[in-house]
């Protein structure tokens, strides 16, 4: 006699014979149907572009040379490639500094004096406990990192220039190729006590292109004002805000 309580497996999980009878009599529920898993396709190739080159690191675009085929469309893209290698090779080259770097009296004339001819040196004689240098620093620390092209340095007065009166703090001495372009005592230069890193910006334009070629004291004035408007627009909305809610 036939065993129908054999357990065994198919597809669809653990069964017996006895309960495939009772399924074609009707007395269960068919099994569940077989979950098959989609077939597997290869991802869709998002082609090469302009975006997917923009995509790309320069370490990235240096492997690329190889890759590209010679039909005119990869020509294209391989002239762009070279372009767009070269724009990020121009971008890291001018990144050379970013922050207001401490120096001593014996790092000037390596630092500042002996900076190559194409660097603008931003030199800030300070002293701790003077505000108005506390101040200025703040501003030109946001530059040097709005800035990088362009280095700026601090020095404490006294380590810079023997005897160095503090009635004179802050001073700013901007050098270029060797020589001394501006020599700006007192915070009056740059706005006074409610000075800003736009004013010190307006200020050293007007010395040269200290920030690079790409600025220019026209450019800081229009941001000055720009940033002014939209205070003036912000406090107003701030002030009907506040009326509505009383």
């Amino acid at each position: 006699m036939a065993d129908y309580h054999f357990v065994f497996k198919d597809p669809q999980g653990p069964s017996t014979e006895w309960d495939d009878i009772q399924r074609k009599l009707g007395n269960l529920p068919p099994k569940p149907p077989v979950e098959k898993p989609a077939p597997w396709q290869p991802a869709p190739d998002p082609g090469k572009s302009k975006q997917w080159i923009d995509s790309k690191s320069e370490e990235e675009l240096q492997e690329l040379q190889d890759d590209l085929d010679l039909d005119e469309d990869s020509r294209f893209l391989e002239e762009y490639r070279k372009k767009r290698l070269l724009e990020l090779s121009e971008v890291s080259k001018s990144a050379k500094f970013g922050s207001l770097i401490h120096i001593t009296g014996s790092d000037f004339i390596r630092e500042v004096s002996r900076a190559p001819p194409d660097v603008w040196v931003v030199v800030h004689l300070y002293k701790d406990g003077v505000p108005e240098c506390q101040l200025l620093g703040q501003c030109l620390e946001e530059l040097a990192k709005k800035y990088p092209a362009t280095k700026f340095v601090k020095i404490i007065s006294t380590d810079c220039i023997n005897n160095y009166p503090d009635f004179n703090l802050p001073t700013v001495l901007v050098y270029n190729n060797t020589n001394v372009k501006a020599t700006l005592v007192g915070l009056h230069h740059f706005g006074g006590k409610r000075c800003t890193p736009e004013d010190v910006a307006f200020t050293l334009c007007q010395v040269g292109p200290v920030l690079g070629e790409g600025s220019s004291s026209e450019a800081i004035q229009q941001k000055v004002r720009r940033d002014f408007i939209e205070k003036i627009i912000s406090r107003h909305e701030q002030d009907k805000s506040d009326s509505e809610d009383d």
